[in-house]
């Protein structure tokens, strides 16, 4: 198949080196890992025609050739263009509806909201009919950007003081539902702030994935016994029996103009090195991709 659009994704980087995630490492001289959508240009498979669209994990490349079961063919129909099948949108519906258990008229935190998951965290929840999503990013523009473009009720630079100053601040009535991408100080102040019986929902670690070793983690994890909160990992591979379902609810949403595909796209492969590098600096928002001549 001849690749349209490479992923770029944060969670890559723990596996660059070895940071104590018990995953496999990607060595020096391997493709490099990442999910891509394109056509599928010649077929051995009854399953697979020239021309179908496709997505696949074999990393990046201009182009990829395996065996049939290692593409997925979508419904080239379903989303306006082949870049929103990259979306993460499985992961962050995934992670509040299934471990957050998120209810209608929750308050919602969501650090890292300006990322690819992150955004459409906090625009699910909306969706979903929380009762305010709040969110932290890495500057003011990303900030104002979350709540002029993306929704959101509020938004804060967690550069700008301490985050439990500002979620204290924003979020009165405390919060419901944490969506962490960051761990650190952010996974702190949330704790810090969370109502009781509230969800924690451990997707990401921005603070510490590009060190050796962690930043520190939460001191108050005693108030997480106080306060009869619940703090779960999750992999988006647990919930891919959600696929339809997910699929379904982003086409219709995407279609009503309810849901923005927040998108940084940067063209050739060549520049896929810097974007990574880029992108784990903060530099993008929203999902960043590589795209390849057609």
């Amino acid at each position: 198949m001849w690749n349209l659009f490479l992923s770029l994704d944060a969670g890559t980087r723990i596996r660059m080196s070895d940071v104590g995630v018990p995953i496999p490492l990607i060595a020096v001289g391997e493709v490099m890992a990442g999910d891509a959508v394109g056509h599928v240009i010649a077929s051995e498979s009854p399953e697979l025609a020239v021309g179908d669209l496709v997505r696949h994990a074999l990393g990046w490349g201009e182009f990829a050739v395996a065996d049939a079961d290692r593409f997925h063919k979508v419904d080239g129909q379903a989303f306006p263009t082949p870049s929103a099948y990259l979306a993460p949108v499985l992961t962050a519906w995934a992670g509040l509806v299934d471990v957050a258990r998120l209810t209608a008229g929750d308050s919602v935190f969501v650090s890292g909201a300006a990322g690819a998951v992150g955004g459409l965290a906090g625009q699910i929840a909306r969706l979903k009919g929380a009762a305010r999503v709040v969110g932290s990013a890495g500057s003011p523009a990303k900030a104002a950007h979350l709540t002029s473009v993306l929704g959101f009720d509020a938004a804060f630079d967690y550069h700008d003081g301490p985050p439990v100053e500002r979620l204290r601040e924003i979020v009165p009535g405390g919060v419901d539902v944490y969506f962490d991408n960051t761990g650190g100080e952010q996974l702190e102040a949330a704790i810090e702030v969370m109502n009781p019986r509230g969800r924690i929902v451990l997707c990401g670690a921005l603070a510490s994935q590009n060190e050796a070793v962690g930043v520190p983690g939460p001191t108050n994890l005693i108030l997480a016994i106080a306060k009869r909160l619940t703090l779960r990992g999750f992999l988006t591979s647990d919930h891919v029996e959600r696929t339809a379902t997910v699929q379904a609810e982003m086409s219709e949403w995407l279609r009503a103009g309810r849901l923005h595909l927040d998108e940084t796209v940067i063209d050739g492969l060549d520049n896929a090195p810097a974007a990574f590098v880029d992108m784990l600096h903060g530099a993008y928002t929203g999902k960043v991709l590589i795209r390849l001549p057609s």
